[in-house]
Order: structure tokens, then C-alpha cells, then sequence
């Protein structure tokens, strides 16, 4: 008897899926599927905890085409939702590709244009609608989906769908769809309301979790530099995009737009090749975002700059380098910035700048991830600038806030001295020429 030459035939999946999984370049089951696939393709209601780039989009969409298995009526058997239409277009694009000897039809819905070619769409006959929960549920208020034939209904990136207010929305979706369903939840991590909500969604689920929840992706090599202000923040960037051969494809994470369009600009004027650095955050227009994704994906720009609005929806498998230019407030999306890459087997690396401010909420970060974040003395080359007045007095407001969190009793301190942090840089003795530098540039250890 011939032994089996593709190892996605042990799920008893059809010749077209088999066909269409060789031709994409899947050559091994990830963890995770060789988990949730088999629960899924069984009818269970499954609940998988799982970091981005782990092929969870993969574990999901086959058993769903297995079960669709051809167009069929008008209206959607399938609902899967996601956070952000980033990521909506990433699974509509598996789809495509792994349905592809198929003639299953699937609709994406999401916000950011106009609905009426999405309208069209549904109106053409649909079998798999993937959206956010805001644009689908604008579009079946306009009574333009038929929901009574849907059975299967998937949630992706849960935890995000959380810390991005969806919940309502989503539960307005569960009054009305049909109540016989199979159901599965994905998440990257396993939160009191992802738990909570996973109570409401699923029945009796098989839980899959192939890493403990909120851990780092294996595959990347993370560490921090203490900085004292934004100016140093700069420098330390530009020093470490000179090297291009080791920096060869850059996602930048920023915590606002504002400071996302700042960083794009003076690094288009000084530092970045023409043409090689784009920004994409909520105030970026649908095309813009789409192009500027498309190009980091294809490898004609070397630096995006993005806020955390990207940080699911880029599923690029060479980003050399995930920098978090700020520290993420939102803490599980340290994992998910940091997941875009050493993703499908590629080694990457993820460094993090950090403020004074900033190690109160590197703290809690390290208790989520259950690691230290290892630090990194900052290079010889890079100048300490001096911390401006106000910045300086903006950091020690929000470290006396912090404070009063954890203790309410504590009376503030704004003008306490922080020794390890000096505003004004003495010169380094050494070589000629030699960088200014401060007479200390780290903060104190934990």
C-alpha cells in the first residue's frame, strides 16, 4: 500500500482542498491544526488559544470548506468575524486560495468605503461572508443578509474584539442568528472577557491551546533599551536602520497616529531610501492602507510605520524586525505586535524602546508574557539627547498616576528626583569625536 505523500490527508479532506493546500506550500500541519482540525472537521464547538502566525487561519478555514464543500442557494451558511478589515481581507484571502478548485463564493464586508459593492456581493449569492461586526451588521439592518442558513459561525482574534469595544455588537449578532450552529472562537490570548465570552458563545467546547496563553512567539529573539526622552527614542532608530542589510524589512509600532505620521516623515527626509517607508494607521484611507501593506508584503518597502490598528491584520512570513517605538498600553498587543514576526518558521527579532514612564507598564507586560524582557545597553554611537522640560514633568505625572493606581492612598511625589535619569548630557571622554552620552542611561532594574 503507497504511503500518503501529503500529511493534510490524515483529516480526510478532499482532493480539490488537498490540491489547493500543495500548490499554497503547506508541507507540515502546524500544532494547531493538527489540534483544532480534527475537533472542527467532527462538528464540536472548539475554542483555540493560539499566537498569530501559528496557522490558525489555516485550522479554521479547511474544515469550513470541507463542510460548505460547493456554492449552494444565495445566502451565507458561514459567518466568520474580525476585528479589523486588515485581518478580514487576510482570511478572505486564504479562502480564495485554498477554495480555489472549488466554486464556493465568499464576501468580504468592512468599513473604510462605501458598502454598495459589498452589498452586491451578498446580492449575487454568497456561501462564506468573513467581516467586522460594525459593517455587517449595517448591512443586515438594510435587510440585505439572510441569516436563517447560516451553521457555522467563527470569531477571530477575540481578545481584540474585547479591547476594541465589539462586544455589544457581537451580541447583538448572536440574537440574531440561528441558535443551531457549530461554533469556534480563536484567540492569542486567554483574558477574563475572552473566558467570559467564550461561556456566552460556545457549547461544551474542546479547548486547543498549543502554547500557554499570552506567550511570545517562539521564533523571536526580544529585547529593550532604556531611553530617556522621544529625541533619544529618534536616535536610537536611525542608528539601528543604517544597517540594511540586517534591518531588511522593518514594522514600526507607534502608539498614536500622530506620532506614527511624525517617525514616517522625519524618516522618509533622513534616514530611508525614497520610495522604501510608507504609514498606514485609522486615518489612512482603505486604498492607501491596502497598497502600503501590499508593497511591505512584496518586499518594495523596507520600514512600515504603523499604530496597533496593523498589528493583527499583517501576515508578512520575512519581517526581520518588529520595533515598538512606544510600549504598548493595551498589553496583550505586545504579543500580537511582536507576533508579526518570526512567523512560519522564520527567526525575527523584536526590540522595544522604553521610557521611565514606561516601566510600570513593562512590568505588567513581563507578568503576562511570564518573562523579563532582557535589556540591552544602548550603543556607543547613539547620542543621548536632553530630556525637554515638559516632557520630563509629563513622564513624572504619569508615573505619580501609576502610583495612585496601585496604591490609593499615595499622595503623589511629581517632583521626586529620578537619579538613574538625567536631563543633561555630559561629554563621554574617549575617542575623538566621540558621542555626547549622560553620565548614566539606564533606568533602575526591577
Amino acid at each position: 500500500m503507497e504511503e500518503s505523500t501529503n500529511p493534510f490527508e490524515q483529516f480526510k479532506l478532499n482532493r480539490q482542498l488537498l490540491n489547493a493546500i500543495e500548490e499554497a506550500g503547506y508541507t507540515q500541519p502546524t500544532p494547531i491544526q493538527e489540534q483544532a482540525m480534527p475537533l472542527a472537521l467532527a462538528g464540536h464547538d472548539v475554542l483555540g488559544i493560539a499566537q498569530t502566525g501559528t496557522g490558525k487561519t489555516a485550522a479554521f478555514v479547511l474544515p469550513l470548506l470541507m463542510k460548505i464543500k460547493y456554492a449552494q442557494g444565495q445566502h451565507p451558511r458561514a459567518l466568520i468575524l474580525a476585528p479589523t478589515r486588515e485581518l478580514v481581507m487576510q482570511i478572505a484571502e486564504t479562502i480564495t486560495q485554498l477554495s480555489r478548485y472549488t466554486d464556493i463564493r465568499t464576501v468580504s464586508l468592512y468599513g473604510g468605503l462605501g458598502p454598495k459593492s459589498q452589498i452586491e456581493g451578498v446580492q449575487q449569492g454568497v456561501d462564506i461572508l468573513v467581516s467586522t461586526p460594525r459593517r455587517f451588521l449595517d448591512i443586515y439592518l438594510k435587510g440585505e443578509i439572510v441569516l436563517k442558513h447560516i451553521n457555522t459561525m467563527i470569531l477571530d482574534e477575540a481578545d481584540k474584539m474585547m479591547d476594541m469595544g465589539f462586544m455589544p455588537q457581537i451580541r447583538s449578532i448572536l440574537e440574531v442568528i440561528p441558535t443551531k450552529r457549530q461554533n469556534l472562537l480563536f484567540s492569542a490570548t486567554f483574558s477574563e472577557r475572552v473566558e467570559r465570552l467564550s461561556h456566552e458563545f460556545l457549547e461544551f467546547p474542546m479547548r486547543v491551546e498549543v502554547t500557554p496563553s499570552a506567550t511570545t512567539a517562539e521564533m523571536v529573539t526580544q529585547r529593550l533599551y532604556e531611553v530617556p526622552n522621544s529625541r533619544t527614542k529618534i536616535n536610537l532608530l536611525t542608528h539601528l536602520l543604517q544597517d540594511e542589510e540586517r534591518f531588511s524589512r522593518v514594522l514600526i509600532f507607534t502608539r498614536s497616529k500622530e506620532i506614527a505620521d511624525n517617525i514616517f516623515k522625519f524618516l522618509e527626509r533622513k534616514v530611508v531610501a525614497e520610495g522604501a517607508i510608507r504609514v498606514i494607521h485609522a486615518n489612512k484611507g482603505q486604498n492607501t492602507r491596502i497598497n502600503a501593506m501590499e508593497a511591505f508584503k512584496e518586499g518594495n518597502v523596507r520600514v512600515l510605520v504603523a499604530t496597533d490598528v496593523a498589528s493583527r491584520g499583517i501576515d508578512v512570513t520575512e519581517v526581520s524586525h518588529v520595533i515598538n517605538f512606544d510600549v504598548p498600553l493595551i498589553y496583550e498587543d505586545y504579543v500580537h505586535r511582536i507576533g508579526r514576526t518570526g512567523r512560519a518558521n522564520h527567526a525575527g527579532e523584536a526590540i522595544t524602546f522604553m521610557t521611565m514612564a514606561d516601566e510600570y507598564h513593562i512590568r505588567k507586560i513581563e507578568n503576562l508574557i511570564r518573562m523579563e524582557i532582557p535589556r540591552e545597553p544602548l550603543p556607543d554611537e547613539v547620542e543621548l539627547a536632553s530630556t525637554p522640560v515638559e516632557e520630563r514633568q509629563a513622564m513624572l505625572r504619569e508615573i505619580d498616576n501609576q502610583r495612585k493606581r496601585e496604591d490609593p492612598t499615595f499622595k503623589g511625589a511629581f517632583h521626586e528626583k529620578k537619579k538613574q535619569y538625567h536631563t543633561t548630557p555630559t561629554k563621554k571622554s574617549g575617542g575623538k569625536g566621540g558621542p555626547k552620552r549622560s553620565g548614566s542611561r539606564r533606568g533602575s532594574r526591577r
